[in-house]
């Protein structure tokens, strides 16, 4: 059965108690404290290669990071790695406990670097991706003009999702730019025509067309018949 990170941290402190309890002999410290050492740098190395997720605890600062201790190892969260979203004050995060992953081990140059972003990241995207399998080919949606650009408008769907209209997709009408027709900001109304590698396609003037054939399904023209029938009851009450 494999070990977990528990059993590594357990021989490890009782390799640290032996240390302090009874082996004075320097030499057999030595080889006890270098035993420990690298059987700390060789399990980073497997956290690592396993991409497990553990929780530290924030002891300390430097500039550009964080300072967490894993086996008696010192890491260092780079401000990069702490969150999704730009960090201003360091400060918040101290005596804090984070979920990290181990992103880069160097035992010789005795660097450990730690990473909650990639965690972070990971479960955002998935999130991102549950949301977007809710959304079908054929759903009407709504959402607000995020950017113009020459091909097309992306539409912000809410949740992080957004989908394009292609400038082909956007009018009945041939124009030369989105911005003719939309402005960013603005709330519109579109159909799910494709979705395809994750991507979601969208026409407003697949809408259009509807509309437009809804239209002219609910206007009846009368039969030839008919026709003649009044043009035959007008003419009769006319007197030559």
């Amino acid at each position: 059965m494999a070990e977990t990170m528990d059993d590594y941290k357990k021989e490890i402190d009782e390799s640290i108690e032996r240390l302090k309890n009874g082996d004075v002999m320097s030499g057999k410290v030595e080889s006890d404290e270098e035993a420990v050492n690298e059987a700390a740098w060789e399990h980073m190395k497997e956290l690592k290669d396993s991409a497990e997720e553990f929780e530290v605890k924030i002891g300390g600062m430097v500039n550009g990071g964080l300072i967490a201790y894993v086996e008696e190892i010192r890491g260092f969260i780079p401000a990069s790695q702490i969150s999704l979203d730009f960090v201003e004050n360091l400060e918040e995060y101290l005596g804090k406990t984070l979920k990290v992953r181990v992103i880069t081990v160097d035992k010789n140059r005795k660097k450990l670097v730690l990473s909650a972003k990639v965690i972070l990241k990971e479960q955002a995207d998935k999130a991102l991706e549950e949301k977007k399998s809710r959304i079908k080919t054929g759903d009407i949606v709504t959402g607000k003009v995020e950017t113009l650009m020459p091909y097309g408008a992306f539409i912000d769907l809410g949740d992080g999702v957004s989908g394009l209209v292609h400038i082909s997709r956007i009018s009945n009408e041939r124009i030369k730019h989105p911005g003719v027709k939309l402005k960013e900001g603005e709330e519109v109304t579109a159909k799910v025509v494709e979705i395809k590698d994750g991507k979601i396609s969208l026409s407003i003037r697949a809408l259009l067309e509807d509309s437009e054939e809804s239209t002219e399904e609910r206007v009846e023209i009368p039969k030839a018949e008919e026709l003649t029938t009044s043009m035959g009851a007008l003419l009769k009450n006319i007197k030559l």
